[in-house]
């Protein structure tokens, strides 16, 4: 195996998030006097910059879209960011890759304050020796930058690491930094959304995952 370093995102990859993303968007929402009772509309919340995501939904500018990412926080931060599940399989996925050796790094687009919670509360930030994510002003919301920053930081070679994630953003920061990529088809990203975003592998289940390393 030529892979040295593991990349994976967190939300639909790692953990099944979308209860607590949703109804943070919902409450966002609201604050513009918005009022969608059908929380399986947002799922498309899952996974991208959130910014971006609003920018898309409301029609507004990045500025404004910015102000209602800090609604979204305030119910985050506090209730949504527990309303979340580790997916059945990961604690074993982790173990086992750990055991094999590789270095296995954290890479979302989620504030890296509630990654590092997260991981936490689920108990598996043992598994990780790099932990990243965007800062809350913004910075390195996008999964092309955010890879980038870690593998200048941490001096790691692109043909060495895999980036793995469930939506064509984790895809696209992969080839943007010259990296491969596993879609993990058991997350949030459709099968057409990851197909054409064309990753290096695609597995359906975690437990292909495994078997793969």
């Amino acid at each position: 195996m030529k892979y040295k370093n593991i990349f994976f995102d967190l939300d639909g990859t790692l953990t099944d998030s979308k209860p607590g993303i949703v109804k943070g968007v919902q409450y966002a929402l609201r604050c513009c006097g918005i009022d969608e009772p059908d929380l399986d509309k947002l799922t498309s919340f899952v996974g991208p910059p959130l910014y971006k995501s609003f920018m898309n939904y409301l029609e507004c500018s990045e500025e404004d879209a910015k102000e209602v990412v800090e609604c979204y926080r305030e119910y985050y931060a506090e209730t949504g960011l527990y309303e979340n599940a580790l997916y059945e399989g990961i604690d074993a996925l982790l173990y086992h890759l750990k055991e094999k050796g590789y270095k296995i790094i954290l890479a979302s687009s989620k504030p890296r304050i509630y990654v590092k919670r997260i991981l936490s509360y689920f108990r598996i930030m043992r598994y990780f020796d790099i932990v990243e994510g965007s800062e809350l002003d913004g910075k390195n919301t996008d999964k092309g930058e955010l890879i980038a920053h870690i593998l200048e930081k941490w001096n790691l070679k692109p043909e060495e690491c895999v980036m793995i994630g469930d939506r064509k953003h984790d895809v696209q920061g992969a080839k943007a930094n010259g990296m491969d990529s596993i879609a993990a088809g058991y997350g949030y990203g459709s099968k057409d959304e990851l197909s054409e975003a064309a990753p290096t592998y695609f597995f359906s289940t975690i437990e292909e995952l495994k078997n793969f390393f």
